[in-house]
């Protein structure tokens, strides 16, 4: 009887497609922020904080509903990694927003600008890769995805470690050296976290195909 009560399935994918997209408009976001630092901060910086609040809402009620389903479409840890992995993508968007601000960063070299374009197209992969779990008929298209995720991860580091070294090269002010470090690692780590839900979805695919 207590088990009929409860929801068998729950539209999960739906809740990893919603996140995806945000995360999308999150980077277009944070890509405009970061080609003019000087414009529309306040906008751009809010933006993100609403498109935050609301990818926060999504995983909590996708763990609420976690913890309501009797039958679960993949494995429950899985669904709450993936999730949760995802939201922390919006979670350092919004570091990176705000940092920018705190810090009274009043200009950002290109390869800020370079890392926000890495970012914008992990996270377009991401939400290509998530769009096909659902029926996951085309594992092979979902890993050569994830593994073009881990390449743009791989790129996002390269290019980091130059603008850095570059940074204390060209830099004399040693307060802007550690405010740009700041954000270049921040955005870097948004990769790193997209390579986590590719590793993730890899995981999934794996096992239920």
């Amino acid at each position: 009887m207590f088990s009929k009560m409860i929801p068998k399935e729950g539209n999960f994918f739906g809740f990893f497609n919603q996140h995806a997209e945000l995360a999308c408009k999150g980077a277009a976001e944070l890509t405009a922020l970061i080609s003019n630092v000087e414009h529309d901060l306040d906008r751009h910086r809010a933006k993100i904080e609403q498109l935050e609040h609301e990818a926060d809402e999504i995983t909590h009620t996708c763990i609420n509903l976690l913890h309501q389903t009797f039958i679960t479409p993949i494995d429950r840890d899985q669904i709450h990694s993936l999730i949760t992995t995802m939201d922390d993508i919006l979670d350092l968007m919004e570091d990176v927003a705000q940092t920018v601000d705190l810090y009274d960063v009043h200009k950002l070299a290109p390869e800020a600008q370079g890392l926000a374009k890495i970012c914008v197209d992990s996270c377009e992969k991401v939400k290509v890769a998530v769009a096909l779990l659902k029926d996951m008929d085309d594992g092979a298209k979902i890993l050569a995805i994830c593994h073009d995720i881990d390449q743009l991860e791989t790129d996002a580091d390269h290019l980091m470690r130059k603008a850095i070294g570059r940074l204390f090269r060209e830099e004399a002010d040693a307060k802007e050296i550690l405010k740009q470090k700041a954000i270049y690692e921040l955005l870097e780590t948004i990769t790193d976290r997209c390579e986590d839900v590719a590793n993730l979805i890899e995981g999934i695919v794996l096992e239920n195909a």
